[in-house]
């Protein structure tokens, strides 16, 4: 894994803006080539240090990436979305300046302004956890499949961890220095989303949700994960929580 330096900009081609220096935003992306350049202009025009960790791609995301600005660190070969968290987080925690991560996806489904929200009121009300969820807004149209595939999720994660969520599976976080500087994820692919909430339980981190928007496009929703992967993805669970007991 190395790490490869674009340029910081705005969406001007200025310099970046000099707000929330202290936030490192993690963009974990495999194959995104067509989208991430928007993705990272969008995040940079709230946040200067945007990190894309490039999976394994075979199309050119990272070039693409480091073009629009973006810091690039990349896997050799495809090791999962949990994984490529861990790597961003890690080289977000290794900069001493860093008070807090952001979690965002690299499809285009987040909203940039809402990450900046969340940051905001993270240092408002010291919360070491700000969650997005879809469902507490009716700006996102859900499918319906997914929407019963993460209801489901949901009681899964309120029935295993205590804490009192609405959308367990969404891929923009806000995260504290206090709360990531133990995190090991071990679960590589999808499952590591209730991995995390399984941190945020058991270090009894303080947390709260904020309602975001989530762009439906027919690139987010062919690049999802399909309905069975569910059945994969508390398999993975089950097996790690059996041998972490």
């Amino acid at each position: 894994m190395r790490a490869e330096h674009g340029q910081d900009s705005d969406a001007a081609g200025g310099p970046a803006s000099s707000r929330h220096d202290d936030v490192c935003v993690v963009v974990p992306m495999h194959n995104e080539a067509t989208v991430v350049a928007d993705v990272v202009a969008g995040l940079h025009r709230h946040f200067r240090h945007v990190v894309c960790v490039d999976d394994g791609s075979a199309d050119g995301s990272a070039s693409v990436a480091r073009s629009a600005g973006a810091t690039v660190l990349r896997h050799a070969t495809n090791l999962g979305q949990g994984a490529a968290l861990q790597t961003g987080v890690s080289f977000a925690l290794a900069r001493p300046d860093t008070s807090f991560v952001v979690t965002f996806d690299a499809d285009g489904q987040h909203d940039a302004g809402d990450a900046a929200r969340m940051v905001a009121v993270a240092r408002a009300e010291a919360v070491d956890v700000v969650l997005g969820s879809r469902f507490l807004t009716r700006a996102s149209e859900v499918p319906v499949l997914r929407r019963v595939l993460l209801r489901g999720a949901v009681a899964f994660t309120r029935a295993t961890t205590g804490l009192r969520l609405t959308d367990t599976h969404n891929g923009l976080r806000v995260l504290s220095r206090r709360a990531v500087v133990d995190l090991d994820l071990q679960l590589a692919g999808m499952a590591h989303a209730s991995e995390l909430l399984h941190h945020v339980a058991t270090r009894r981190l303080n947390y709260r949700e904020l309602p975001v928007a989530i762009a439906y496009t027919d690139y987010s929703r062919a690049k999802g994960q399909p309905g069975l992967n569910a059945l994969n993805v508390v398999f993975d669970l089950f097996v790690h929580r059996l041998y972490a007991s």
